[in-house]
C-alpha cells in the first residue's frame, strides 16, 4: 500500500545509532523529515547526508527533526554518523518494518541483476504526524535545497 500526502505516517518503533530506542509518535508536535536511503557510507548515501548535514541548521530554523532511515544495523550507522559527522538521528531498520510500512522496499535492478532494496525516498510530516510532502526524485547533493523549497 502506498502512501500519499494527507495519510498519517506509520508510527514505529526501532533503535538509532547510539543503541537508545526510537519510536516517530516520540515526535509529535514537531514537524519530522524522514529520509530513506539504501547504504551507509555509499557516494550518494554520503552526499544525501552530507547536504542534510551541511543545512543541519537551517532545517532546525524551519522546525524540522531529521530522521535518516536505513535496513544498516546500528554498529553501521554510528560509524557513519562518526565518520561524517552527522548531528541527525539515524534509524536501524534491519528487519525492514519500517521500509516496507513506508513501501520504500521495492526491488531494484543493477547490471541485469535484480533484488530487493530501498528506494531513496523522503517524506514530510507535519506536527500532527500527517504526511505533507513525498520527494521520490532525490537529489542527493541538494537534498536540503528540495526540503526547504
Amino acid at each position: 500500500m502506498s502512501l500519499n500526502i494527507g495519510d498519517p505516517a506509520p508510527d514505529f518503533t526501532s533503535t538509532d545509532q547510539t543503541g537508545q530506542p526510537i519510536k516517530l509518535s516520540d515526535y509529535r508536535g514537531k514537524k519530522v523529515v524522514i529520509y530513506f536511503y539504501p547504504k551507509d557510507d555509499t557516494p550518494g548515501c554520503t552526499a544525501q547526508a552530507c547536504s542534510l548535514r551541511d543545512n543541519y541548521d537551517r532545517l532546525k530554523a524551519a522546525g524540522y527533526e531529521v530522521l535518516g532511515i536505513s535496513v544498516d544495523d546500528v554498529n553501521s550507522h554510528q560509524k557513519f554518523a562518526s565518520k561524517y559527522d552527522l548531528p541527525f538521528t539515524l534509524v536501524a531498520d534491519t528487519d525492514q518494518h519500517i521500509v516496507e510500512a513506508y513501501d520504500v522496499w521495492k526491488e531494484k535492478s543493477m547490471y541485469g541483476r535484480t533484488y530487493m532494496g530501498t528506494v531513496r525516498t523522503t517524506f514530510l510530516i507535519d506536527e500532527n504526524g500527517i504526511i505533507t510532502d513525498i520527494i521520490g526524485k532525490v537529489d542527493t547533493k541538494n537534498h536540503a535545497e528540495q526540503i526547504l523549497k
